[in-house]
């Protein structure tokens, strides 16, 4: 790393226990001033649970937690805050009805007590905006920025606040390429600045362009850490997963030629005169940057949304699909991008869940065979390896990559001849992004067809076999996989 660090934080053989469940087990790591850390691991692994002992959010059941040369058993949230420590989450909690100014300076207070005014909120919002070097109004609503734009509002929040320590929980997860890029500027800025960055992020390719070091976790217990340039993402999946993955990305057979979907001249709910084919067996990738129309035009073919002219045909014959129930009925299944709030009902058990979509073959003389329904939900868990000691679990205590298998579950349970995948791994860890590859391979090969939507660029380019690239609701381009370049992707995504 070069230079002398000194230790700013250290966490010392933290374990915590919930009833029948060690999520940490004697966990030390230490993070220095001005370094950025990677914290990585599988759902599941303790990252979470981590953190949350960092900001005060769980008191820890033993251990001890050393800050700026302290000691303390724990932390209070409030406490952890006026030392200096900030969590930007992935699931950011702002008011979005207020401004940015507004949100930055929330609860803070001159030397004097006394609480800014509207006009003094504005003038240093602009200046701590002004060293992120973004183009943000501090009179813009929260609203109307993007998720990246929302993730700079929070670490300006973090720097008025006199933040050491920053921990910064899957930044990249819902953001453009391009996004990504200001991000990481503004990551290297803080780190010049002295300020500590915990960075916790499934993609790991970027570690190795932003992190100084990382610390990895699995089933709750510490296993290494490693300098960033004395490692390689093969090790630490190894060190993640506890064994070795053949390849991220699975070989498959090619696609049969029998033509399944047939798009026309497609247009409305935002995209316009869009033509493609899908072929029996092919994963047919999406591409785009956000706002592009991808998910608007996956949402049309589901009939989710109404569309203005066009065709679709099913194996030749056009479908009229005036909701999600049409779409199902022409053979279609959805695996939303969103899974928490579209997906699954995150309050229901996971029984529920996969037998909701064919309940109505379930139902006898109005009464539900429960026998039967738990036989199917039995049926999905072995097949898909969903990690849950009882069926009747609720969906919201299972890791982000059981809730994806329990959302897939659904959609397979409705007998699906097309499927589609917006964002299948999003936020997922690396061993259940392979499950979920091996399973989108195998659906394939059983003659299923997936349109896939994806902006993870490694993901588009090593499962698809064609790539459709849209660009500001219009179709900017179509690859094969001998043309695939992640260049050629960016530039038809971006209208060169």
């Amino acid at each position: 790393m070069g230079g002398v660090l000194t230790e700013i934080l250290s966490l010392k053989n933290i374990s915590k226990e919930y009833p029948g469940v060690k999520a940490l087990d004697n966990v030390s790591i230490s993070f220095e001033k001005g370094e950025v850390h990677a914290l990585v691991g599988e759902n599941g692994a303790g990252k979470s649970t981590f953190i949350k002992t960092i900001s005060g959010a769980i008191r820890p059941t033993s251990g001890t937690i050393e800050y700026e040369g302290k000691t303390y058993s724990y932390l209070q949230p409030a406490q952890a805050i006026d030392m200096g420590i900030a969590v930007v989450y992935q699931e950011l909690i702002q008011f979005e009805a207020m401004s940015v100014a507004d949100n930055i300076y929330m609860g803070v207070k001159e030397e004097s007590g006394l609480v800014l005014n509207d006009k003094e909120r504005q003038r240093k919002a602009a200046g701590v905006l002004a060293e992120f070097d973004c183009h943000i109004s501090p009179a813009d609503l929260i609203r109307n920025l993007s998720i990246a734009n929302r993730q700079i509002v929070e670490l300006a929040k973090a720097m008025v606040k006199k933040a050491k320590v920053i921990i910064m929980d899957e930044p990249t997860a819902a953001i453009t390429v391009s996004e990504q890029e200001k991000l990481f500027e503004v990551v290297h800025k803080l780190k010049a600045s002295g300020v500590t960055v915990i960075y916790i992020s499934h993609r790991l390719d970027e570690l190795f362009r932003i992190c100084d070091r990382v610390s990895i976790l699995r089933d709750g217990q510490y296993v290494t850490t490693k300098d960033i340039q004395d490692t390689s993402k093969q090790e630490l999946i190894n060190f993640m997963v506890g064994r070795e993955l053949s390849s991220t990305y699975p070989d498959k057979k090619p696609a049969a030629a029998e033509v399944v979907l047939s798009v026309k001249n497609l247009t409305g709910n935002g995209v316009r005169d869009i033509n493609f084919e899908l072929h029996k067996g092919e994963i047919l990738g999406f591409a785009g940057l956000v706002g592009a129309g991808r998910t608007e035009l996956m949402h049309l073919i589901f009939g989710a949304a109404p569309r203005e002219s066009g065709q679709i045909l099913f194996k030749g014959q056009e479908k009229k699909l005036s909701s999600p129930k049409d779409g199902m009925a022409a053979g279609v299944a959805l695996i939303p991008e969103d899974r928490k709030f579209q997906g699954c009902f995150i309050d229901k058990p996971i029984y529920w869940n996969i037998s909701i979509s064919t309940i109505d073959h379930l139902t006898k003389n109005g009464m539900v065979d429960r026998k039967a329904e738990m036989e199917l939900a039995e049926d999905y868990r072995k097949r898909l390896k969903i990690k849950t000691p009882f069926l009747t679990q609720l969906t919201s205590g299972l890791s982000g990559g059981n809730q994806q298998k329990v959302v897939i579950s659904k959609a397979l349970a409705s007998l699906p001849d097309i499927l589609i995948f917006d964002e299948p791994t999003r936020g997922i860890d690396i061993g259940a992004r392979h499950e979920i590859y091996l399973l989108m391979n195998e659906l394939a090969e059983q003659g299923k067809s997936i349109l896939m939507v994806s902006s993870d660029m490694e993901e588009l380019l090593g499962m698809s076999e064609r790539i459709i690239v849209l660009h500001e609701g219009a179709q900017a381009g179509e690859l094969s996989k001998d043309e695939f370049t992640q260049e050629k992707v960016l530039a038809l995504a971006s209208g060169l």
